[in-house]
């Protein structure tokens, strides 16, 4: 496909002279071939020497088009095709239905499966774009690239295309031969696109740097970002833990990550658990298919219930409460004396301490605004709009005010639904892995300013600090690794905790933790008492196990 980039002077009159004269002095030995094959590598860089005619066009913002017209401008005379995404039949469709259907599909989208002709086997396998639109306006919602190779002047014809399409959604690319060169370019393409662009997916494209890190820059808008089947390792799980939160940075606009299939270990597990410590935004996490055995088990649940602060930690901790109450002191000496009381603003913080709201299935029900807050708000409005800004500490450690202050803004601005968490049409009784009720999709993440995880509200115990734990985090898959029964025991414990703490006074006031967990098919019995006992305080706290109850409810009643 890409292969047959553009032909020398004639086809592209206007192609760069240096590319031209470099090329023909490497094609003495081989001839023609060799004289078609050499302009496509020697090609200048995206971005520097390009034909004209490319900058002369105006993209429309109907892709087919656009891409088309682009590809021939830069001198390609074979590239793939923009085709509408061949949509399998439901699983829950009836079986009469399922058993009629496809033969119309097949004959209209993937009449390529049939083995009949040799013709349509080789059109199945061509190069495609395949686009998901949006059935009102016929608009490109979501991309798919599947199986053929994106190099560096593809990429720079979709810098020019995409940025038109205004409602996309998501890009998908499998299995398109990724380097991480490549990477870098795409990742700078992301600006470009809509503000609408949320989801990334890059499944298949192993990186001997791992740099997939830098999807989760300080900068990036992505919400849902899918790394499935990368060979990631221990060392690409570490810089993944380091860009979800350190001690001076955090990601805030992370909802949900797949790690699923790949080669992380324990080690690893321990760096992911170091990023949720301080992470507020992640709410969905697979790490599904890897090779976490215990100690790796250990560190992920330790994370989800009260853990001890180290001494850096401490230390940072007392700097921010510093300079958070010397800003307040001297911003505004008298909505103290209005105001909350240490321990109120405690409770405020770990009110606050997440501004996600969570959804049944087929409801958006967001944080309604804590008694007392309302009032508040009047009072001292302005002043804790400085205040959210100054809560994250401004420290040069958070550059990245987190979540929190919202929570912060336990006393004033009291938006805290703003990180929500809606069901959108995925929210439907099945999802892609089996019983993964709380899919990727159906998390809807925005970026709001919130507290430092380092101010919540902490416990001292002989002579140690303990944080609650992170509870923002409501969907953990741990499928298929080589979990034992030690690894179980440590979960039944943050189960117990947490279905304890939902129970107490501070449930309705922010986050409750994990609502769906997964740790099937690991290294115990499915018969395991503690495995049995997990199941069975996970069951009233999943969305869709309630949801089906209630469900059942009236028709019970009914008959």
């Amino acid at each position: 496909m890409s292969g047959e980039a553009s032909a020398p002077p004639a086809t592209s009159p206007r192609a760069p002279r240096p590319g031209i004269q470099k090329s023909s002095g490497a094609v003495t030995k081989k001839g023609d071939r060799g004289a078609k094959e050499k302009p496509a590598t020697v090609l200048p860089p995206v971005g520097e020497e390009e034909p004209k005619n490319p900058e002369e066009y105006q993209c429309t913002g109907i892709l087919e088009v656009d891409f088309a017209e682009l590809c021939t401008r830069w001198g390609y005379t074979d590239f793939p095709k923009v085709v509408t995404r061949p949509r399998p039949q439901p699983t829950f469709a009836p079986s009469a239905s399922t058993s009629e259907k496809p033969t119309v599909d097949d004959q209209r989208l993937s009449g390529s499966c049939s083995l009949n002709s040799l013709e349509s086997k080789y059109v199945f396998f061509r190069p495609t774009i395949q686009v998901e639109l949006e059935p009102e306006d016929k608009s490109v919602k979501e991309i798919y690239i599947r199986g053929w190779k994106v190099e560096e002047r593809i990429l720079g014809i979709f810098s020019k295309c995409l940025p038109s399409l205004s409602q996309l959604q998501a890009i998908n690319l499998w299995k398109v031969g990724l380097t991480d060169k490549t990477l870098t370019t795409f990742i700078t393409l992301l600006p470009l696109c809509s503000s609408t662009l949320r989801k990334v997916s890059l499944e298949g494209n192993p990186l001997p740097e791992q740099s997939y890190h830098k999807l989760m820059a300080a900068d990036s808008t992505i919400a849902h970002l899918s790394l499935r089947n990368n060979n990631i390792d221990d060392h690409g799980a570490q810089l993944l833990g380091q860009a979800l939160s350190t001690l001076h940075s955090c990601n805030r606009t992370l909802v949900s990550l797949n790690l699923g299939f790949n080669h992380i270990g324990d080690e690893g597990a321990g760096y992911i658990a170091d990023g949720l410590r301080l992470n507020r935004s992640l709410l969905w996490l697979s790490l599904a298919h890897n090779r976490i055995q215990d100690k790796g088990a250990l560190k992920l649940a330790e994370v989800l219930r009260p853990f001890e602060l180290t001494h850096i930690e401490v230390v940072e901790r007392r700097r921010l409460l510093l300079e958070k109450g010397s800003q307040e002191r001297s911003r505004s000496p008298s909505t103290s004396r209005h105001g909350d009381s240490k321990t109120e603003r405690d409770k405020n913080q770990l009110m606050g301490v997440s501004s996600f709201a969570l959804v049944e299935k087929d409801k958006t029900q967001t944080v309604k605004t804590p008694k007392g807050l309302g009032k508040k708000k009047e009072k001292s409005g302005e002043v804790v709009k400085k205040e959210e800004k100054s809560g994250p500490g401004q420290s040069p450690t958070q550059g990245t005010p987190k979540k929190e202050d919202s929570a912060k803004a336990g006393k004033g601005k009291v938006t805290i639904p703003e990180q929500k968490l809606s069901k959108g049409k995925g929210a439907k009784t099945g999802s892609k892995e089996k019983r993964s009720i709380l899919m990727e999709s159906e998390l809807v993440g925005e970026a709001t300013e919130m507290v430092n995880p380092l101010l919540e509200p902490v416990e001292h115990r002989d002579g140690k600090v303990f944080m609650p734990g992170n509870k923002v985090l409501l969907h953990l898959n741990l499928l298929r690794n080589r979990i034992t029964e030690v690894g179980l025991e440590a979960f039944l414990t943050v189960v117990q905790y947490q279905a304890q703490f939902a129970k107490s006074k501070s449930a309705s006031k922010g986050p409750v933790g994990l609502l769906w967990l997964s740790l099937a098919k690991n290294c115990f019995s499915p018969q395991c008492p503690t495995y049995a006992m997990i199941q069975e305080l996970m069951l009233p706290r999943d969305p869709i196990s309630k949801c089906r109850h209630k469900e059942e409810e009236p028709v019970a009643s009914s008959t």
